[in-house]
């Protein structure tokens, strides 16, 4: 009987994960299929900044034959989980919160909605600041005689690589704050490395941007002024200290003690 009791929460917890994983899943598939007839138009829309500083008269490819059937409906699955996001965050949120203390409630609320933000942020970032830059890079760069006809499934991987670098990149301040409240480290701590931060902010810039100093520079100094927001708000999420917790404790244990002697 005791077997039977103890394997119940678990078969509950399953099958409620099943049922949000279920609802994620239905709200993706209604947002593509809403979405699925304008494909065409979406990939336009995303190779807008290659496509404006191309020379005169180039134009995108296709080097397979399926490739321009399934690349735009590829960004559009994409871009419907994209926009799906803040549900299937508050379908999370809605599964783990009721394991959370009343604190971590308070915490990790603000933190889901302030994710979610800077994660667009990121993604505008790259479309309206980083891929203009780029592309024009690229395009100025080629050598005499070589025609620009890039094809569009690479195309594809190459802003969704970058999409995903800056929006990930843009969670800087989030990260700081999880640090400091778990414990791992601190504010002064990571204030006192902030020349291996810059470095590292740099660093990343390299490796996640293409090989000029425009796109790299681009990712780094929003990492670095992202940095610095974190360490500000981070401030306000300090951990309680376990002697206070201890005190509190032994607080409450000696007036109900003495609540017992009286009785």
């Amino acid at each position: 009987m005791s077997t039977v009791d103890d394997s119940q929460p678990l078969i509950t917890h399953l099958v409620e994960l099943r049922n949000r994983l279920l609802r994620c899943v239905i709200c993706v598939l209604v947002v593509f299929v809403a979405l699925v007839y304008f494909s065409n138009d979406i990939y336009h829309f995303v190779a807008a900044p290659l496509t404006a500083v191309m020379p005169k008269g180039a134009t995108m490819i296709a080097t397979n034959i399926q490739t321009p059937f399934f690349t735009p409906i590829k960004l559009t699955a994409i871009v419907a989980v994209f926009i799906s996001v803040p549900y299937l965050l508050y379908q999370i949120w809605a599964f783990v919160a009721p394991a959370l203390y009343q604190h971590e409630k308070r915490l990790i609320y603000p933190l889901l909605f302030s994710s979610t933000i800077l994660f667009y942020c990121g993604v505008a970032f790259a479309y309206y600041i980083v891929f203009p830059f780029v592309f024009s890079f690229f395009t100025q760069t080629a050598p005499e005689g070589v025609a620009i006809a890039t094809d569009i499934s690479s195309y594809l991987d190459f802003a969704l690589a970058l999409f995903l670098a800056f929006g990930v990149c843009f969670e800087v301040p989030v990260a700081i704050i999880l640090l400091c409240w778990t414990g791992v480290t601190t504010t002064k701590a990571l204030a006192s490395k902030r020349p291996y931060i810059v470095v590292g902010a740099f660093f990343v810039g390299m490796i996640l941007t293409p090989p000029d100093v425009f796109s790299q520079t681009l990712l780094a100094v929003p990492m670095c002024l992202l940095f610095e927001l974190g360490l500000l708000v981070a401030r306000f999420y300090q951990p309680k200290d376990d002697e206070e917790e201890t005190t509190d404790e032994e607080s409450a244990v000696d007036n109900q003690a003495d609540l017992n002697h009286k009785d």
